[in-house]
């Protein structure tokens, strides 16, 4: 079904699909095309909405039956590691980041299709071929990066200084108050090491650098065991209600996925806030 605003994008809204975080319910997205010489003001606009980026496309969760899944973003000037997450950081120490355009290599794909195999075997992208590995990472119409970190090819679990091993990649949008990981992977051999964790803490550090004032992470679903990890970084903002509040107790949030909680479509896509872009 499409939905339009007045001299605005398009808006759709895709078939129910199972949920990949909450067993038994299911998905659906609202989204609209990112392109054109207004994408990076649309994509900077929207994401500060709770949107996410997919290639050319802007979408944001929009089912029937709950809202649970709520964007999730760190202050970065306000975060302090734990205990827990400074130990992270001193094990990857040997890591080296490189940064580079968005264009995908044969020993990103290899990586990839690993860590795809190891941690999400029945999971949408399982069958994803070179050829669509390729179109995630460089169909971008925005500013984008792709974040290698090497390490050594030694001992399984370890690393150390000096030699060359892909050991995780980050995709990552370069938004005007933040950076957004679009998707990460890693090696699943280097497990011990967190990396998931230490991508996050890193991009803190990237951002921090950079004068940039948050990272985006993506989704945090109350409930979901794949998406606890994110509430253990502390300085944590979630998009609720239509607008940015701290997460709080995680706990507090679990009557988001009652369906009496959902919005009729219409109304949400009246209240999305566009720029004013040139007619």
């Amino acid at each position: 079904m499409r939905h339009t605003l007045p001299h605005a994008p398009q808006f759709y809204v895709t078939a129910p699909q199972p949920c990949p975080y909450l067993h038994g319910r299911a998905e659906r997205k609202l989204f609209t095309a990112l392109q054109g010489e207004n994408a990076a003001e649309l994509n900077n606009a929207l994401s500060r909405q709770g949107f996410r980026r997919s290639q050319n496309v802007l979408y944001r969760p929009s089912c029937e039956s709950c809202v649970a899944c709520m964007s999730a973003r760190i202050r970065v000037a306000d975060f302090q590691p734990s205990r827990t997450q400074r130990r992270v950081a001193a094990r990857s120490g040997a890591l080296r980041r490189l940064a580079t355009s968005a264009w995908a290599t044969e020993e990103q794909f290899d990586l990839f299709r690993h860590y795809l195999d190891s941690r999400h075997a029945d999971g949408g992208m399982a069958d994803m071929d070179i050829f669509e590995f390729a179109a995630m990472i460089e169909e971008t119409p925005v500013k984008t990066r792709v974040i290698e970190y090497r390490c050594a090819a030694g001992e399984p679990g370890r690393i150390a200084p000096g030699d060359d091993r892909l050991a995780a990649v980050c995709l990552t949008d370069v938004l005007d108050d933040g950076l957004s990981l679009v998707y990460s992977f890693y090696d699943p051999g280097l497990q011990a090491m967190s990396l998931g964790s230490y991508i996050i803490l890193d991009h803190i550090e990237i951002a921090r650098a950079a004068g940039l004032p948050y990272v985006y992470l993506g989704y945090w679903v109350p409930g979901s065991r794949k998406m606890d990890y994110k509430a253990r970084f502390n300085a944590l903002e979630i998009y609720k209600n239509g607008a940015w509040q701290d997460i709080g107790s995680p706990a507090d949030h679990s009557s988001e996925a009652h369906p009496l909680s959902v919005d009729p479509i219409v109304e949400q896509v009246a209240r999305i806030a566009l720029p004013q872009f040139d007619r």
